[in-house]
């Protein structure tokens, strides 16, 4: 976020923050309110992203229907691209970590890649765990973990004297983009939203005003907008992709911040590998006979890791890459999908609202999600380009 706030100004920032994440937080309902209708209307107990891509799209207008298997391949391919960025972001992450505190506790200094092939082992275990009841209780340590871990990040912001006055209020035009879709990273999931909300005891309990996607988005909102906000105000230009890599090197509660977001990370890896191990197994698993299951499984698993490591190593960088997963997964996923499925199932029926207001609203947020993907995949791009010049 501090970086999101580098990019977009600490005036641009504040603001986009706030409404980068109502957007989101209404873009999850509209894709869990229709994936509810789809469900039902199709009298299926649950469906699952692209499976509500699929039905929508099958059951929606006779024009539309011979695009029902490219939406929901096209579904499935953007979580796929999505998720192994941001799981490649998370192992660069990890291994910088644990690189800069050797160096700053041993004095003895390696590459980089060199931490990225010794995390194989442990990722190795961690992402072989294959049922999700499993691997809630990882991520609810690592969020327990990393809460703290934001809160002694900011000890350390707000402890030294802030000053505004060679701070932007308002980014460069050319880096607004990066700045939407870096927000857009830090603060989506979405591609967990209906696995998640279909497993639940209770899942109304998921969208309801108070519910879990209101509470946990408001929450996250304050955190971001403080953590990010103070983050640049206090190191300005120096501001890195993870700002616990700008906390001092000589202070031990610093680099004990440092190893336990590395911690945390590496405990949800196990979760944010879930969904696009299961959507790349539903896509072979007809092709392996039933009995050799197991171990397709297995060996896909390790395999796949075996190249997002290799991918890590040969772009061992965490700032260029972090726009382009939000762009990619944000201006698709969170915005054009759930609005454009909303629209193509209220088409059936004309249900629009007064002076069809919800086709205006769906038509703005349709244009902001495509102005998320085109312009700040380019701008990303552009960026990783002039990285390695």
């Amino acid at each position: 976020m501090p970086l999101a706030f580098k990019q977009g100004g600490l005036l641009f920032g504040a603001i986009g923050t706030v409404a980068i994440c109502i957007i989101y937080a209404h873009c999850v309902h509209l894709l869990v309110s229709t994936s509810h209708k789809a469900s039902k209307r199709s009298k299926i107990p649950s469906l699952g992203f692209s499976e509500t891509a699929a039905d929508v799209f099958t059951n929606g207008p006779p024009r539309l229907r011979p695009l029902a298997t490219f939406a929901t391949r096209y579904v499935d391919v953007m979580i796929l691209i999505q998720s192994y960025l941001a799981f490649c972001m998370y192992l660069i992450f990890i291994a910088r970590t644990l690189r800069d505190v050797v160096i700053n506790q041993q004095q003895v200094e390696l590459d980089t890649r060199i931490y990225l092939l010794l995390l194989l082992v442990p990722v190795a275990v961690i992402t072989q765990i294959r049922e999700l009841k499993y691997l809630v209780p990882f991520s609810g340590v690592a969020n327990a973990i990393m809460i703290a871990s934001i809160g002694i990040t900011l000890y350390f912001i707000l402890r030294e004297p802030i000053t505004l006055v060679d701070r932007a209020l308002w980014g460069e035009w050319s880096s607004l983009p990066s700045f939407i879709s870096t927000v857009i990273f830090a603060i989506q999931g979405i591609e967990f939203i209906l696995p998640i909300e279909n497993k639940m005891q209770h899942p109304q309990h998921f969208t309801s005003w108070c519910g879990i996607n209101n509470v946990s988005i408001g929450f996250l909102t304050v955190l971001y907008s403080v953590t990010g906000f103070f983050g640049y105000a206090q190191f300005g230009d120096q501001t890195q992709g993870s700002v616990t890599l700008n906390l001092p090197n000589n202070n031990a509660l610093a680099e004990s911040t440092r190893l336990l977001s590395a911690i945390a990370i590496l405990l949800s890896l196990g979760l944010s590998y879930y969904v696009p191990m299961e959507i790349t197994w539903q896509m072979i698993a007809d092709r392996v006979p039933p009995k050799f299951h197991n171990w397709a499984q297995a060996a896909i698993r390790f395999n796949v890791l075996l190249v997002l490591v290799a991918v890590a190593i040969v772009a061992p960088q965490i700032e260029p890459f972090v726009g382009l997963a939000g762009s990619i997964g944000g201006g698709t996923l969170v915005v054009i999908y759930p609005v454009m499925l909303d629209v193509v199932f209220r088409w059936s029926t004309g249900d629009f609202g007064l002076f069809r207001w919800h086709l205006v609203k769906n038509f703005v947020l349709f244009m902001f999600g495509l102005f998320v993907l085109i312009v700040g995949t380019y701008f990303s791009v552009m960026e990783i380009v002039d990285s390695y010049r």
